[in-house]
């Protein structure tokens, strides 16, 4: 255990400033993105973020104090806690928008697949970790497989095929992190190559729309409207942008869900390419420091963590940016710590203090 004086010395002051600029400008471009709105759902989102914002840093603080190998022996109740969660979702969730049901009201509406998140990461890095002289095995590959595969198909049904590929993704990263070996990757695209053409048919009418329509775009229909809008968004905003608060495509409303799915394309409609690149930038901060503490781990427990958290907010960032430049079909993924959204927002944060955790207790360097 280290002393609390030099557990503080390590905390990444650079990496927790660059999310406070992440959340505070997420702040502001809902706040833009709302302006004028008369629904009291919208009208909320701008002081809810607020007050998720203030919760979050200071879930930060207090997860960097705990020492994130003492998460180890209360793994299995965390597992079975988000599988109750998702469970609960499937037997008493609120429908959402697109008829998707994603939540839970306990008072306050959750969504626990946003939770579940941060459990897989702590969970299946458990997992490896003590397995990882074991890894050379395929039966080893499969266990960590169906450790996902139970909570992934949980989301899928809700349907949630967004957040499905987050968790896998996951996956992939944290075992390849862990010493995944090169001769079962062969077999994870076997897999993947035969599961994709029955998955398809599964999906809700929807999302197969969303594929067809980035494959085969119908200029047309109404799944194309607001892919155009946010091109249209982007294109106009030129090199310095139209100027906050009064970007024509934000205040004329023509970009639908700009404060969630679409916030980049306001970004850049307001701000530019300039804009666009400053936020990439600052993203490739939060995941440049990230990936320094995965490092500098002292344990392999620690290493995989923070990979993950890495591999959940890279995701994310470049699906949500990528569905605004129409580079990816849309999936309703949100832009981390900028996009409007309580849950997301305060269990990313718990990611970064878990980071943090692993920073702090990181191995003692020559430089």
């Amino acid at each position: 255990m280290i002393d609390s004086l030099s557990a503080w010395r390590r905390f990444d002051f650079i990496l927790f400033g660059a999310v406070i600029i992440l959340v505070v400008f997420g702040i502001m471009m809902i706040a833009s993105a709302t302006q004028d709105a008369i629904d009291d759902d919208i009208i909320s989102r701008v002081p809810d973020q607020i007050n998720y914002a203030l919760i979050g840093f200071a879930i930060v603080i207090v997860m960097a104090t705990i020492d994130y190998r003492l998460l180890g022996g209360v793994t299995p109740w965390l597992y079975a806690g988000m599988i109750i969660m998702l469970v609960m979702v499937r037997a008493f969730g609120v429908e959402g928008a697109g008829g998707a049901t994603r939540w839970i009201n306990i008072g306050i509406r959750i969504q626990p697949s946003e939770i579940g998140k941060i459990i897989l990461i702590i969970t299946l890095s458990q997992h490896l970790s003590e397995r990882y002289l074991q890894l050379g095995r395929l039966s080893t590959v499969f266990r960590s497989l169906l450790h996902v595969a139970i909570p992934a198909g949980l989301i899928f049904i809700q349907p949630d095929l967004g957040t499905t590929i987050v968790f896998l993704f996951i996956w992939a990263v944290v075992i390849w992190s862990a010493g995944f070996r090169l001769r079962h990757i062969a077999i994870f695209v076997l897999f993947l190559s035969i599961a994709l053409p029955i998955i398809f048919p599964l999906l809700p009418p929807y999302q197969q729309l969303r594929v067809e329509t980035f494959l085969n775009p119908d200029p047309g229909s109404d799944a194309f409207y607001n892919i155009n809008q946010a091109q249209i968004s982007i294109g106009s905003g030129g090199a310095f942008g139209k100027g906050y608060y009064v970007g024509t495509q934000n205040t004329g409303r023509f970009l639908r869900v700009r404060h969630t799915d679409f916030i980049f394309s306001v970004i850049a409609h307001e701000f530019g390419m300039v804009g666009g690149v400053a936020v990439l930038g600052m993203f490739a901060l939060v995941l440049a420091r990230i990936l320094k503490g995965a490092r500098e781990a002292s344990d392999p427990l620690g290493s995989m963590i923070c990979y993950g958290v890495a591999a959940m907010i890279f995701f994310q960032t470049t699906v949500s940016i990528g569905m605004n430049l129409r580079l990816m079909p849309v999936t309703g993924l949100t832009l981390p710590f900028v996009s409007s959204g309580g849950t997301s927002l305060l269990f990313t944060m718990v990611g970064i203090g878990l980071v943090q955790s692993v920073i702090m207790r990181r191995r003692r360097l020559n430089f």
